[in-house]
């Protein structure tokens, strides 16, 4: 009987035992989830803290937008500038082209009364001395000089040639000559007179170089 009552107490001491280490356990395992549960409710509130403390972006107000309105009086007012920009330079273009066309015009004009010129002087030298002081050779020496003023008027002047270097550019050389009076490749002799009709050669002058 005394054995039996020795086993007893020993099962009950280890039941004992036995029921300590599961409340040890059930009581770790509590206030390890009481810690987990405190950590994430603190997470909690340090994450909603951070999102009102976080200032809130500013939605674009309706004066930083672009006004398609003023964009399009932009673009109109930029391609009024260039279209008149265009414009003057047509019109100008279209003036110097003008001015071009009617100088030619005029040149033209000019160049047919220089065998006028031409006539009017080799009349005036065939006159004989005698002569030269009568009516109609005075006549002829009046209309002359009123020719060649109306025509320097309009832009019209003789070119230098003799005791000038030969220049290709303003003379047509159509003989050699010997002159001591000159050097070597200096107009000598004028054999037609040459104009220039403002910076532009009207008619070059026929002349002969001297060797």
């Amino acid at each position: 009987m005394s054995k039996k009552k020795q086993v007893s107490e020993q099962e009950k001491e280890v039941l004992e035992n036995i029921m300590e280490d599961l409340e040890k356990e059930a009581k770790e395992k509590e206030a390890a989830e009481n810690k987990e549960s405190a950590s994430e409710e603190v997470k909690e509130e340090t994450e909603k803290t951070e999102e009102t403390e976080k200032p809130e972006e500013k939605e674009p107000s309706k004066k930083e937008k672009k006004d398609p309105l003023k964009e399009k009086l932009d673009e109109l007012n930029d391609r009024l500038i260039r279209q008149v920009a265009e414009f003057d330079n047509f019109r100008k273009r279209t003036d110097r082209e003008k001015a071009q066309m009617f100088e030619q015009g005029q040149g033209s004009v000019l160049e047919k009364l220089l065998p006028i010129v031409d006539n009017f002087e080799r009349g005036l030298a065939a006159v004989p001395e005698d002569e030269k002081d009568g009516a109609f050779a005075d006549g002829m020496n009046k209309i002359y000089k009123q020719l060649i003023k109306q025509l320097e008027d309009l832009g019209v002047t003789p070119i230098e040639a003799v005791g000038k270097e030969f220049d290709p550019n303003l003379h047509n050389a159509v003989m050699q000559v010997e002159s001591e009076e000159y050097e070597s490749g200096i107009v000598a002799q004028e054999l037609q007179k040459g104009y220039m009709f403002h910076d532009t050669v009207l008619r070059h002058s026929m002349v002969g170089v001297n060797k």
